[in-house]
């Protein structure tokens, strides 16, 4: 797939979330002021700030889309992995957030009283099925063009599902005589929250930092060359990530005899294959050493 064409597929299934996150605020809003459910309130809060996320990701993702210029000769990739780690701390904050109210809720031994608990649980319960579709949709987006930006979005949308879990069991709660479980719920989810915020980030921060691609990538790599004809072996791999795509230095073994010509081509047809086997790959670099 072009970037050209990743940039529409992230961008279409950005502007539908943004659509769907702002009709199911209205709902859960209406809904929490309806039955004065702080819960629920609080729960339409976020799926608000889900709106600003994503289009975190559709700024990111079209700016790491731009074509290589003078000053950016290697390209943008790197900036999709700047929209991802805002988007982790984004995460982290919503994460914090949750277990602290639930934190202090619980140590002060707040309750709530509900008006219309349930239409306050149909909010959550459609709250938590919306959010969870939503990460689904987003989640195969992100895996189909490579994107850590859309995946971090993806994980939003089920911190949102997590926190309407959350919403539900306190509204439940307060139904039932326990509203402490609305509290206990928070914290839990608020840990799930964070540990998701945390490898996001880790993971961007490895495409920024030129982290190898790891060893079975690699060994496929060299698979796919030592099936080339002419190649004698492999004398150096390296490769590193770079945004969503990865760079490959190789050096490769040929009969020291040969013309340069046939040197090169022999080169040619590994850079071809390994593009042909490897869609995320950039940049191949193939120097040949002759082998005496």
């Amino acid at each position: 797939m072009s970037e050209l064409s990743n940039e529409k597929l992230a961008t279409r299934v950005s502007v539908n979330t943004i659509i769907i996150n702002l009709l199911l605020t209205v709902f859960k809003l209406i809904a929490g002021i309806i039955s004065q459910s702080a819960a629920m309130i609080s729960d339409a809060v976020h799926s608000a700030s889900d709106v600003l996320s994503t289009i975190v990701v559709i700024i990111g993702v079209k700016l790491a889309n731009k074509r290589s210029d003078e000053d950016h000769q290697y390209g943008h990739e790197r900036l999709e992995c700047v929209a991802a780690v805002i988007l982790s701390v984004m995460l982290a904050v919503t994460g914090a957030g949750i277990g602290i109210t639930g934190i202090k809720n619980i140590f002060s031994g707040s309750t709530e009283a509900l008006i219309a608990p349930g239409l306050a649980l149909w909010a959550a319960v459609a709250s938590i099925v919306v959010k969870e579709a939503m990460y689904w949709y987003t989640r195969v987006a992100a895996k189909k063009i490579n994107s850590g930006a859309l995946m971090a979005d993806a994980w939003h949308h089920r911190s949102d599902a997590l926190s309407s879990v959350g919403s539900f069991a306190g509204i439940l709660g307060v139904r039932l005589g326990y509203p402490v479980l609305d509290s206990v719920a928070g914290v839990i989810i608020s840990v799930f929250i964070i540990k998701v915020s945390v490898d996001i980030f880790r993971d961007a921060m490895d495409k920024m930092t030129d982290k190898a691609c790891g060893k079975t990538t690699e060994d496929e790599i060299r698979r796919v060359v030592l099936e080339q004809e002419g190649v004698l072996g492999i004398d150096d791999l390296k490769t590193r990530k770079f945004g969503d795509k990865i760079y490959i230095d190789l050096e490769i073994l040929a009969d020291g005899h040969i013309p340069l010509t046939e040197a090169h081509n022999i080169a040619e047809n590994v850079h071809h294959e390994i593009e042909k086997h490897f869609t995320t790959a950039k940049h191949c670099m193939v120097h040949v050493n002759p082998k005496e």
